[in-house]
């Protein structure tokens, strides 16, 4: 089985505007992302996917300049986006992370995909029931099941959240839900948010030169050293769905 990571960036994030370029211990968020989806060692490939818009220019050539891969395709219909990509970069499994996710975690992808194969399923996600914090979302589902759902009669929000028009067919696809041993959904580890970014920053100058390296318990283990350290919901979007899988 070929495994291949399709990473989901843009720059024009209205919330955090050129979020996936922020430095994270000087050296820019995506690049951080794909150097810990790369330590996973049963990935395959990675493809980062990306807007054909002039704003997204800037963010295509910092990624050729890392010999990236990457592939760009419409700024709204993300499925087209993410099934023009599969076409170009074949793959048997698609593993979709997106770009504001630094913190994921390469063991949790090994994991994943190893349920995945084992259950023989056409999607496997680990927030249909929140059981790991936001910021370690992680999705798997066979490449051709982008073939099937394109040619139905899809919303736009189906066509613009990439995976709704799967995980919203119960009786069509054979579903998973990876779960944590502990429920660990009341953490926010994604950037969205300055706010965001700033716990982002802390937790990752706790391990500078070792950015790679950090797991889930060492996040945890300095959120209970420092108390004071708030990566709790910012209050700028304390009135605004929590929803996951957010269009990046």
């Amino acid at each position: 089985m070929n495994n291949t990571v399709f990473l989901q960036a843009r720059m024009d994030s209205s919330r955090l505007p050129n979020k996936v370029l922020l430095p994270i211990n000087g050296i820019p968020m995506i690049e951080l992302q794909i150097s810990r989806i790369k330590k996973a060692n049963k990935v395959d490939n990675l493809v980062v996917v990306i807007p054909d818009t002039d704003s997204n220019d800037v963010l295509n050539e910092h990624l050729r300049s890392l010999s990236v891969n990457v592939f760009r395709g419409s700024a709204n219909d993300v499925l087209k986006r993410f099934l023009e990509a599969s076409i170009k970069f074949s793959s048997d499994s698609i593993i979709r992370i997106t770009a504001d996710c630094p913190l994921v975690m390469p063991e949790l992808i090994d994991d994943m995909i190893d349920q995945f194969l084992e259950q023989k399923l056409d999607y496997l996600s680990n927030a249909l029931e929140e059981t790991f914090p936001d910021g370690l979302d992680i999705e798997i589902f066979n490449s051709n099941i982008l073939r099937r759902i394109s040619a139905l009669n899809l919303t736009p929000e189906e066509r613009e959240h990439v995976t709704l028009g799967i995980y919203s067919r119960p009786e069509v696809f054979k579903l998973g839900n990876f779960s944590s041993s502990v429920n660990l959904s009341k953490f926010r580890w994604t950037v969205d948010y300055l706010e965001d970014l700033e716990f982002i920053q802390r937790i990752f100058s706790y391990f500078q030169g070792r950015e790679v390296d950090i797991r889930i318990s060492d996040v945890l283990r300095i959120i209970e050293e420092n108390p004071r350290l708030d990566n709790k919901i910012p209050a700028s979007f304390r009135n605004i769905s929590l929803g996951r899988n957010r269009p990046n």
